[in-house]
């Protein structure tokens, strides 16, 4: 059964900071992490995957563990917050699910415990940030495995907009984020399933759907800068609606 959504939390058009690329927008640090009405459907579908497909939605470089344990440690501090009761070895999630604590694999176990993917960033040798770790369980039409290791400007290569100058702009953001100053964006795309895992290859052609596609699905991105190893973190929560019932005239 398709994992839905009943709203949006911001439609095409609402806001005008969002329209264009990059389309940031400051965040307040208490809005980062969401639970909404397919927590159950989507933590489920996160659960199988972390079980089935580890290797396809998980990557973690050595120097990337200790951002992924300080961003471990700032999660399981906000998950109150959200509804979980935190006991010393597990945590109880919003659904009724328990989640065994284990911060020797820290990604892994954020990937059950919120529905954000998230993907941890650090400078590269030329300074361009690049990809060093992720829980990547909703994919939308790209691969974890073709992503990890490489910089910004090679990740976006399949992105006709993210030219020269988004680029720069693009870094030059990365370069002065603040701890305590998280940025937001929204993107929206319509899809002929409603599937949540959707990876596709960049050599791939991306299906196109007969007639008007009866789904859009939207990515609430945050990026944050941890306070103590100063990685970036761009966390992706996935929304996927009926388009049946989203108005884009706005």
């Amino acid at each position: 059964m398709a994992i839905l959504q009943s709203t949006l939390p911001i439609f095409p058009g609402q806001d005008k900071r969002l329209d264009r690329l990059p389309g940031i927008a400051p965040l307040d640090p208490a809005n980062w992490l969401v639970v909404d009405d397919a927590f159950a459907g989507q933590m489920q579908l996160r659960d199988r995957l972390i079980a089935e497909h580890a290797g396809d939605v998980h990557r973690l470089a050595g120097s990337a563990y200790p951002a992924a344990v300080e961003l471990y440690r700032m999660v399981l501090a906000r998950l109150p917050q959200l509804g979980h009761r935190l006991g010393t070895s597990d945590a109880l999630r919003p659904d009724g699910v328990r989640v065994p604590l284990d911060p020797a694999r820290p990604l892994l176990t954020l990937g059950r415990l919120v529905q954000e993917d998230l993907c941890i960033l650090q400078p590269g040798p030329s300074g361009e940030h690049i990809l060093t770790g992720a829980i990547l369980c909703f994919p939308a039409s790209w691969t974890l495995a073709e992503k990890i290791g490489r910089p910004l400007t090679r990740i976006h290569d399949p992105v006709p907009d993210y030219d020269g100058n988004i680029a720069a702009r693009v870094q030059r953001l990365f370069d002065a984020m603040h701890p305590n100053r998280p940025l937001w964006r929204m993107n929206w795309n319509a899809y002929a399933s409603a599937d949540l895992y959707h990876p596709r290859r960049e050599a791939d052609p991306r299906p196109t759907p007969d007639g008007p596609a009866p789904y859009l699905r939207s990515e609430r991105q945050c990026l944050l800068r941890l306070p103590q190893t100063q990685a970036v973190v761009f966390s992706i929560h996935t929304y996927v609606v009926d388009a049946a019932n989203v108005d884009t005239s706005i």
